[in-house]
């Protein structure tokens, strides 16, 4: 237990300190966590629905900020370049989740061309059955995310870093909360980049 807590430390200060410096990324991180706390719950009352909320909300606003906000090239705060970065990427790194969210997009495009798609489920018959379908398919594109990197995680390196990558993923929404809270606020004081005093002398 001791080396699992360690590891998941590991992952969320290293996902901090590596890829949160723009307060606009924070920001949105922050949006999205909250909409993930909602799609938690409501996951039990309709996974779709869940879904839906989860990925165009969350999803959108976390990738968004990851895309197009983050810097890229040299971190002078960490003393490290964007490809050591993402070859040490634990998750999803930037070609990953192109590769994510292009299957993401490929789902309501496929029903809608097939709405039965392709002879696997009851065709739907109007708009919201198309959303329910499309929620659906979002919902099982997010296990399957999921489960795909903890089994590649521990077959490349190891299950304990697998498992902990997971319990990071599920339990980020609070940790983000609590880690960027205050993101809106520096940004209305005209912080655009957080100056991370507690990693350079970490």
């Amino acid at each position: 237990m001791k080396s699992f807590l360690n590891e998941l430390a590991v992952q969320r200060w290293d996902d901090h300190r590596f890829y949160h410096h723009s307060r606009i990324n924070q920001t949105l991180h922050l949006i999205s966590a909250i909409g993930f706390l909602v799609a938690y719950g409501l996951v039990f009352v309709d996974p779709a629905w869940a879904a839906l909320l989860a990925w165009c909300l969350s999803m959108v606003s976390r990738q968004a900020g990851h895309f197009f906000f983050e810097p890229r090239g040299y971190d002078q705060v960490n003393q490290v370049t964007d490809e050591y970065k993402e070859a040490i990427k634990v998750g999803y790194n930037i070609r990953r989740k192109v590769v994510l969210m292009s299957v993401w997009l490929f789902i309501p495009v496929s029903l809608w061309i097939s709405p039965s798609w392709f002879g696997w489920i009851q065709p739907h018959t109007n708009g919201m059955e198309f959303a329910h379908d499309v929620g659906m398919g979002w919902f099982a594109l997010g296990v399957g995310a999921l489960l795909f990197r903890v089994v590649q995680l521990g077959l490349q390196q190891s299950w304990l870093k697998g498992l902990a990558w997971l319990t990071k993923i599920l339990t980020d929404p609070f940790h983000d909360i609590w880690l960027y809270h205050k993101a809106p606020i520096y940004l209305l004081k005209g912080e655009w980049m957080d100056p991370m005093p507690h990693v350079r002398h970490h």
